[in-house]
């Protein structure tokens, strides 16, 4: 028997979000680690915020939403809360209920802003990794090491002279004009970007065009291919190694590890630092044109080849942090947002893979 059409929808409903969303679903094992990362994190919230006056967002809230919206590649704010309107699958995860307003883009964005002053994705990561140190997921010998172009929100044509230009034409489109760069010299120490000018001009292979970039840095164990550092640089050629040397002296406890790294780091120079940060450099060799700072003193052992073999899961981090975490061009501009950006992505990848080691266990 055919069953009816009717459009009237139904004035009330007795299912709760809680009992909608399926037990099996990746996203409840998520929310307990979130759930139990945030307690944590209570009372550097209470610092955060006035004892008096009208109560905010609550950070808990923002929190899990700001993870929505990298694990869920949702580009804006505006994006975010329309989902978080109609989505009961967001709503749950958030904690509110059927019939709560949802916030203003721009109301939401101001409290952001109040977590990036407090510095609560440095701390989130840090919880994260206590929560994954718990399960003893993380190893405390053998570590890799590499670093990623994130492209700027700046366009070419910001990059502009420092100093006062001459006079020229009116632009033949006011909106978009049309700029020459031919012939000109654009270098750093001359012209930076009005949009961003934190950003530079950077590539990381000859042939490549030059963007306006940051150079974004991980440090991840070896065992489950977490990741246990993050840094934000400008893009510098020299900003590799030098984010690898503070990460591997930040690395906690006195005995000897191992660092994987690619080609880049094999410098006379960086070898030795981390040598003598008891570090063993576990560099990819340079092979052809130019001699190299790993010798069979390193090579020999049977662990320099497993640590080229796992430095290579480096690569699904930034694969992940790029085509989901909104991080192949960043949506903020100047250095601090941008990192801060990037912890809280790190942090939201490490949540994943637990999730995922914890379902293969």
């Amino acid at each position: 028997m055919r069953g009816d059409d009717p459009q009237q929808a139904a004035m009330f409903s007795y299912i709760s979000p809680e009992e909608r969303v399926p037990q099996e679903h990746p996203l409840r094992t998520i929310r307990r680690l979130v759930d139990a990362v945030v307690k944590e994190l209570s009372l550097q919230f209470d610092q955060l915020y006035s004892q008096t006056g009208r109560p905010s967002i609550a950070p808990e809230k923002l929190l899990r939403a700001l993870l929505l919206q990298v694990l869920y590649t949702i580009g804006s704010e505006r994006l975010l809360m329309e989902q978080l309107d109609y989505n009961l699958l967001f709503r749950w995860f958030v904690g509110l209920n059927m019939d709560d307003p949802i916030w203003d883009p721009s109301t939401f964005s101001k409290n952001r802003e109040r977590l990036l002053k407090g510095d609560v994705a440095h701390a989130f990561f840090e919880q994260v990794l206590a929560q994954a140190r718990e399960r003893d997921l993380l190893s405390t010998d053998h570590f890799t090491v590499d670093g990623t172009l994130i492209e700027a929100w700046a366009g070419q044509k910001s990059f502009k002279r420092q100093e006062e230009p001459s006079p020229s034409p009116a632009p033949n489109d006011p909106g978009n004009p049309s700029v020459d760069f031919r012939g000109e010299r654009r270098t750093h120490a001359t012209h930076a970007s009005t949009t961003d000018p934190e950003a530079r001009l950077y590539k990381k292979a000859k042939g490549q065009e030059a963007k306006l970039a940051y150079l974004g840095h991980v440090l991840m164990e070896n065992r489950h291919g977490l990741v246990v550092d993050t840094r934000v640089t400008q893009a510098t050629g020299t900003a590799e190694r030098e984010a690898a040397l503070a990460m591997a002296e930040a690395i906690p406890g006195q005995q000897r590890v191992t660092l994987g790294a690619d080609k880049n780091y094999d410098t006379y120079d960086c070898v030795q630092e981390l040598r003598e940060l008891q570090v063993t450099p576990h560099v990819a060799q340079h092979t052809s044109g130019r001699s190299s700072a790993i010798n069979g003193r390193t090579t020999r052992h049977p662990g320099y080849a497993l640590s080229q073999r796992k430095r290579k899961c480096v690569e699904e981090i930034f694969g992940w942090l790029k085509t989901v975490g909104l991080l192949r061009k960043t949506r903020y501009h100047g250095m601090a947002r941008v990192g801060w950006m990037f912890t809280c992505a790190a942090a939201v990848y490490n949540l994943v893979r637990m999730r995922t080691l914890a379902a293969g266990a």
